[in-house]
């Protein structure tokens, strides 16, 4: 059994407007190299590991934090089976959003569309946050010019707008540059370490062990740090439309983000630790100077001009992450418009680019609220770090949680009624069954230490209202659906169902 599926024609033009009215992205644009890449920047690596192994070795998972990472790694993987397995059947811009429409039904879709949508949104906000601290006091440490922090900010946001306008293209060629070279300075780091010996100490292997993930000061904050560390990972699915041979390159394209972003978690956090020693990290990592636990090993073993060049990639690292993650905002905002399930959206955001065929003009509405949220925030007197950064990203790591648990029980039910040469008892059962219930965990794990992991904006109004706001607006999206359903049958028939005739549901 196949469900119907609308189809934009192949043969329109990007911009030009179909008989049908669907605008469509540009075909044929990026392979599998700028998938991975605008993947992987999501995640931010240099980010993700100088501002949270610190407080993992300090606050969560201690010696073991290196396994915690290993341990996402080998769930997230499993996830990925199920989500890469539906990606070769279905492919659209909105990802989890059409992928849940197909798998649980539209009402439930079109919640999770919105949760994606929310996430997306909030997380260019909180990265334009983290790109502007870094940006003050790296200039401040290395010039003694004290910037202000809205100079980067601006800069940040107006560098967004313009790669979303010209396309995934341009955006893919200043990523590949970008994250090229925060990786190198990792790295190098890393294999420095390993050529001296392993550090002071030589080789240990008890980061490694599995055990020790659960022995540190708060195991669930150390691993819920470790899973977030990977947040947008699975963007890969909304570049589909726009990639060469979806079929085959989506699901490469996930497992290789997945597994290899985990194999430089461990290794560069492993490194790291060895480099200061294991009791001489932990001592680094709580002090007033955490992100020494990288800069004291890259000093000694490689030399200060990288950790000079470390400051800067901090700020370049997280510049490529926010400028990913506002091109994941942009489609699914494109991706909710182009169907007319809000007919608003489908004549303003639901359009492209007629030369870029990018989807501009949802692009400038995320440019438009990313400069409110931080705006907002800054209005209000919030540290753009521990503010700005920690609260939107935890209100969009909710909700993208959510999204991913929900998607794998919804590449369970869709192979229950399809493709039955497909069915397999790991990739279409047991696989999305164990990633859905530790999705499921992973959101527990967040609820239960969201306190902890604001730090000094524990009490705040805005982390007190993240799961309220996360339920209120997928309540909202499905009981829109279901209105739509009683009332207007053939727009809730449109509800994640809108992808290109070469790229359909087969």
């Amino acid at each position: 059994m196949t469900q119907q599926i609308d189809r934009a024609p192949s043969a329109t033009p990007p911009g030009d407007t179909p008989p049908d009215g669907i605008h469509r992205l540009k075909p044929n644009t990026v392979g599998l190299v700028g998938v991975v890449f605008m993947a992987i920047a999501t995640a931010a690596p240099i980010t993700a590991m100088t501002g949270n192994v610190p407080f993992m070795i300090s606050a969560g998972t201690g010696t073991g934090t290196p396994a915690a990472f290993l341990i996402a790694m080998v769930v997230l993987a499993v996830f990925s089976v199920g989500f890469t397995t539906m990606s070769k059947h279905i492919t659209a811009t909105g990802a989890f959003y059409g992928f849940i429409s197909f798998g649980l039904g539209r009402s439930i879709g079109l919640a999770s569309g919105l949760l994606a949508t929310l996430a997306y949104m909030v997380f260019e906000g909180a990265l334009v946050g983290i790109f502007s601290s870094f940006g003050t006091d790296t200039v401040a440490a290395q010039f003694g010019v004290d910037v202000p922090w809205w100079v980067f900010a601006v800069a940040m946001l107006a560098i967004n707008a313009v790669g979303t306008w010209f396309g995934v293209a341009v955006a893919e060629k200043l990523l590949v540059i970008l994250l090229g070279t925060e990786c190198l300075v990792l790295a190098v780091m890393a294999v420095a370490v390993a050529l001296h010996g392993g550090g002071p100490h030589g080789f240990s292997f008890e980061p490694l062990n599995p055990i020790n993930a659960f022995t540190g000061p708060s195991a669930g904050l150390g691993l819920f740090f470790a899973f977030w560390s990977w947040v947008g990972f699975e963007s890969t699915a909304m570049y589909g439309e726009e990639s060469r041979d979806p079929k085959r390159i989506i699901p490469k394209a996930t497992m290789i983000a997945v597994v290899g972003v985990g194999v430089f978690y461990v290794l560069v956090s492993w490194m790291a630790m060895s480099g200061n020693g294991i009791a001489e990290s932990a001592t680094l990592a709580g002090s007033d100077s955490p992100m020494d636990v990288f800069f004291d090993p890259t000093r000694t073993y490689v030399g200060h001009w990288a950790v000079s060049a470390m400051q800067w990639l901090m700020m370049t690292g997280s510049l490529a992450c926010g400028m990913a993650f506002h091109n994941c905002a942009a489609r699914y905002l494109y991706a909710l418009g182009r169907e007319g399930v809000f007919p608003v959206l489908k004549r303003t955001v639901g359009r492209t680019h007629a030369r870029h065929g990018s989807p501009h003009i949802a692009g400038l509405v995320q440019s438009m609220i990313a400069v409110l949220l931080v705006a907002g925030f800054g209005i209000a007197g919030k540290d753009p770090y521990t503010g700005t950064y920690t609260l939107l990203a935890i209100l969009g790591t909710m909700a993208i949680l959510v999204v991913q648990a929900a998607c794998s029980f919804a590449v369970l039910k869709y192979f229950r009624s399809n493709h039955p040469e497909t069915r397999h008892w790991f990739r279409t059962f047991l696989a999305p069954l164990v990633g859905g219930l530790a999705m499921i965990g992973v959101v527990l794990l967040l609820v239960f230490n969201m306190g902890t992991a604001a730090g000094s904006e524990s009490g705040s109004l805005v982390l007190k209202a993240t799961p309220w706001l996360v339920g209120l607006i997928a309540l909202g999206g499905f009981g829109f659906a279901e209105y739509l359903k009683r009332r207007e049958p053939a727009r809730y028939a449109l509800i994640g169902r809108t992808v290109l005739e070469e790229t359909h549901e087969r």
